[in-house]
């Protein structure tokens, strides 16, 4: 009987942690995977251009003096260590007013100059929102005053700063803003169809879970 009862229960103990660990597995998958369209992130309504269509996009609009932009940043960087090979990542500098687009324009002619790296983006960003002894920069003569110090050649830097070439990714910038109907920054856009937003890790976690929606519907072409 001692043996029948012991065998018995270990047959009901063994079920049960079975069944529990199936409904803990199943309640994590469920959990990945309830990312709620208009609550964690927003469908763009008219879908924008990729500047590499065979891949899936990721671009990240910001603006240097924006905190929260700050706060995200190293999540964005930790994520970029991981970034999927068919997933192509673009920082767009928000030019929503005339404050932002003068970083925007900063940021662009450094890229033009082919001196844009990881680098100087966190030093830019650490200097700003230095907690001990924050730095305003953010007008040209300010942002020249940094990047030189930075190793970037000043005079090739001003005389990019209002350039054509700068100007016409400013006009791009702004455009794809007015499209995503951005009202702010930190926004994370995903392939040109998803909207999010948010400083922490968990904003990451919601691109990936797109990423892995649009892999899903063939985004991406072979």
């Amino acid at each position: 009987m001692t043996i029948s009862l012991s065998r018995t229960f270990k047959s009901t103990l063994f079920a049960a942690i079975a069944a529990l660990t199936f409904s803990s597995v199943s309640s994590i998958a469920n959990a990945a995977d309830n990312y709620v369209a208009g609550k964690d992130y927003r469908v763009i309504t008219k879908p924008g251009p990729l500047d590499k269509p065979s891949q899936i996009e990721v671009r990240e609009f910001f603006w240097y003096g924006c905190p929260h932009c700050f706060r995200l940043d190293p999540f964005v960087t930790q994520w970029l260590k991981t970034k999927p090979a068919d997933v192509n990542f673009v920082r767009t500098p928000a030019a929503m007013n005339p404050v932002w687009e003068q970083n925007a324009r900063g940021f662009y002619a450094v890229d033009l100059l082919g001196k844009q790296t990881e680098a100087i983006h966190h030093a830019l960003f650490t200097t700003i929102h230095d907690p001990l002894n924050p730095k305003q920069i953010f007008d040209q003569a300010s942002l020249a005053s940094f990047y030189g110090s930075q190793g970037i050649d000043v005079n090739k830097f001003n005389g990019l700063y209002n350039s054509f070439a700068v100007s016409g990714k400013i006009a791009e910038s702004k455009k794809l803003a007015m499209q995503y109907q951005l009202e702010g920054v930190p926004a994370l856009v995903v392939d040109g169809k998803y909207v999010v937003s948010g400083e922490n890790g968990d904003a990451l976690k919601v691109v990936n879970f797109l990423i892995e929606k649009e892999r899903k519907a063939g985004a991406v072409k072979k």
